[in-house]
C-alpha cells in the first residue's frame, strides 16, 4: 500500500555552495529507495535533521515526533545517556519500512539515513561488525585512509572473513562485516578493539587507534562504533557536506588511491546502482561466524 508524501518548500536550497534543493534530495531518495530501505528496514531510526540546511545547525531526534504519520511503525526500546550518566528513558523509535517513510523522512528534513546495528526481532545482536576509518587532517590523508582499508580487509581474509566497504560520504570509510546473529555487541566491540589493536602495531604511523585528534598519528581505525543503539549514515545516504556526496558501496578493487569521497554524487551512486544492483546487498544476509575469528585474535 502506498502513501502519498506531501513535499513542502521543494525550493528550499539544504546545501547553498551547489544550490541543491530539498526537491532533489527528495528525488533521489525516491530513485534509490528500492536500494536503501532493505539497508533501514527493522531497525530502529534516529531522525537528524537539518532544517536550515548544511549550513545552519543539525539536531537528533529518537522519539517519533508528534504529527508522524500513522503508518509509519514504531517500536519502544530503551535508551541510555552517553557517558552512561543520567536517566534512561523509553524512546517510541519510527521505522523506514517503505519509500514512503522514506520520503517523509527528507520532507522532515533528513538529509542522511540513520539506522541500528541491530533489527527489532534481536535488538542486542548486531548483524554486523563495524570499522569506521578516520583519515587524519592532512593532505592526501585519504589516500592513507585507502591503504589502511586495505589492510583491514587483508586481516579480516587471514581470519576467514569478508568485509564490505563503503565511503562514509564524509571524510572516511565503512568497512562492514556481515555476521550471524548469535554475538553480542560487546563481541563486536571486542573483535574490532582486537583486530583493530593488531594494526596498530604492525603498521604504526599509518593506523591508530587513539581517539584524541591532537595525540593522533595515521587513521584512526574506530571500534567504539560498536556498540547498543548506535548509528552509521547508511549506504546510499546522501551526507550533509559540499557537493551532498553519497555513501558509497564499492567492490575492494575498486578502492584505489586515487578515489575521492566528493567523486560519488547522488547521479553517479544512481547510476552505479543502475549498472551494479546494490553491491551492500550480501551484508543483509550474514551468514559467517564471529566466534573462530574471535577465539583466534584472542
Amino acid at each position: 500500500m502506498t502513501h502519498e508524501v506531501k513535499l513542502s518548500s521543494a525550493d528550499r536550497v539544504l546545501f547553498p555552495d551547489d544550490g541543491i534543493t530539498k526537491g532533489d534530495l527528495f528525488a533521489y531518495y525516491g530513485e534509490v529507495a528500492d536500494a536503501i530501505v532493505p539497508h533501514l528496514r527493522d531497525r530502529p531510526f534516529t531522525m537528524k535533521r537539518w532544517r536550515e540546511g548544511i549550513s545552519g545547525e543539525a539536531f537528533f531526534q529518537k522519539q517519533a515526533p508528534k504529527g508522524m504519520p500513522s503508518w509509519i511503525p514504531t517500536r519502544e526500546f530503551r535508551t541510555w545517556p552517553r557517558g552512561g550518566k543520567g536517566e534512561s528513558r523509553l524512546v517510541d523509535f519510527p521505522l523506514v519500512e517503505s519509500r514512503d517513510a522514506l520520503l517523509w523522512m527528507v520532507q522532515m528534513h533528513c538529509i542522511d539515513m540513520n539506522a541500528w546495528y541491530s533489527r527489532v526481532d534481536k535488538p542486542d545482536r548486531p548483524d554486523y561488525v563495524v570499522f569506521d576509518l578516520d583519515p587524519p587532517d592532512e593532505d592526501d590523508a585519504f589516500a592513507l585512509c585507502i591503504r589502511v582499508a586495505h589492510y583491514v580487509h587483508r586481516a579480516l581474509e587471514e581470519l576467514g572473513l569478508e568485509g564490505f566497504v563503503k565511503t562514509s560520504g564524509a571524510d572516511g570509510i565503512h568497512i562492514l562485516v556481515p555476521i550471524v546473529r548469535r554475538s553480542t555487541f560487546e563481541e563486536t566491540y571486542e573483535f574490532a578493539e582486537l583486530l583493530s589493536r593488531r594494526l596498530e602495531e604492525q603498521h604504526p604511523g599509518e593506523v591508530t587507534t587513539e581517539w584524541l585528534k591532537k595525540k593522533r598519528a595515521g587513521v584512526l581505525v574506530d571500534h567504539r562504533q560498536n556498540g547498543h543503539g548506535k548509528t552509521i549514515a547508511s549506504v546510499y545516504s546522501v551526507r550533509p557536506k559540499p557537493g551532498a556526496p553519497v555513501s558509497t558501496p564499492l567492490r575492494w578493487d575498486e578502492l584505489t588511491e586515487d578515489v575521492r569521497p566528493r567523486d560519488f554524487s547522488m547521479r553517479v551512486a544512481l547510476d552505479r546502482v543502475s549498472k551494479h544492483g546494490d553491491l551492500f546487498e550480501p551484508v543483509l544476509h550474514g551468514r559467517q561466524a564471529l566466534g573462530p575469528a574471535l577465539k583466534a585474535l584472542r
